[in-house]
């Protein structure tokens, strides 16, 4: 695997994982809410440690056990159409229960009060179990280690990777944030305007983001099927 191809997997999967319409939507209430910058910046440096902890896991378990991640292997084969089929049924859902509300906030939005609720340390911590819950987010999770065991990287090469791929996967929630450090009163029309079309569109996003990489990953698997 060339270095190109790595970084461009890494930011396919990081953009997957960046794309929680829920934290984005949570963060944003926050930007508008008391106490924006601390109350925000602890949400984004949460998600941020938890997919670096993720992936260092993910990575280490990956070593212990000796897995072999090379392209048709029976683990990366396996992997890939197991991924393939989950974000599948995932972004059929979503897009066919976005049909299904018609012009209503997806049921998802409606929890986002009471979690802006919580005391600010239940609110991190559930914050950061429900990114590591999703389905769709431990696959990419896994493909993203599996994708660095198969380069055969040293331990400072895979720390490099981590850090790249941890900026990539938080791009979505540190520019709103950086946005608002840089002069709040001047982008609030946009966090509102962000607000609003992300509580509408959101779910079209995600389900088109997760048939994609359904695509993706469909593919590869059947690429390692070829190659086994």
């Amino acid at each position: 695997m060339t270095n190109g191809t790595l970084w461009a997997e890494l930011l396919a999967y990081g953009s997957g994982i960046a794309l929680s319409p829920l934290h984005i939507g949570l963060l944003l209430l926050l930007l508008l809410g008391p106490n924006p910058l601390r109350r925000g910046g602890l949400l984004v440096m949460g998600w941020m440690l938890t997919v670096s902890a993720m992936l260092v896991l993910l990575l280490t378990v990956g070593h212990g056990l000796l897995l072999t991640m090379e392209k048709g292997s029976s683990h990366r084969t396996g992997l890939d159409l197991l991924a393939a089929g989950v974000l599948l049924a995932l972004g059929l859902k979503e897009l066919l229960d976005r049909r299904e509300e018609g012009e209503e906030a997806p049921g998802w939005t409606r929890q986002l009060d009471r979690l802006c609720a919580m005391p600010l340390p239940l609110l991190l911590g559930v914050s950061s179990a429900l990114e590591v819950v999703s389905p769709d987010d431990l696959f990419l999770f896994a493909k993203t280690a599996s994708a660095l065991l198969a380069a055969g990287l040293t331990r400072l090469q895979e720390t490099l990777y981590t850090g790249a791929f941890t900026l990539a996967s938080s791009t979505a929630l540190l520019l709103p944030f950086l946005a608002v450090l840089i002069g709040r009163e001047q982008v609030l029309p946009l966090l509102e305007r962000g607000k609003t079309l992300l509580f509408n569109k959101g779910d079209l996003l995600v389900g088109g983001l997760s048939l994609v990489l359904a695509g993706y990953l469909g593919w590869q698997g059947i690429e390692g099927l070829q190659l086994s």
